[in-house]
């Protein structure tokens, strides 16, 4: 399964040099939140509103070493949310997408 987290450039560049990422969410929340593909768009919309550039993590669960679990959250959708760090080599594409511009 492929999955989306989204992140400014940043927070990207915080763990540019490491071997894993991890958002603010994981301490604050206990997750990473992510997106399946048909809800990226409107997560961006939602979340990133007043940002003119993120960076979308396309992440591959198969060689994720946290669990990922789908859980319900807005409007009663399942997203994806990945309970730990994420190890680089289950980031199979890094997408830097120019918003509002």
């Amino acid at each position: 399964m492929i999955i989306y987290h989204s992140t400014t450039p940043q927070d990207w560049q915080k763990f540019e040099n490491l071997d894993h990422y991890e958002s603010e969410s994981l301490h604050s929340e206990g997750f990473i939140h992510a997106s399946f593909a048909e809800q990226l768009d409107e997560t961006l919309k939602l979340y990133f509103k007043d940002t003119e550039k993120v960076m979308i993590l396309k992440i591959d669960e198969v060689n994720l070493d946290s669990e990922i679990r789908v859980e319900k959250s807005r409007n009663g959708e399942f997203f994806p949310h990945i309970y730990g760090r994420v190890n680089k080599s289950a980031i199979v594409f890094i997408e830097e997408r120019l918003l509002n511009s």
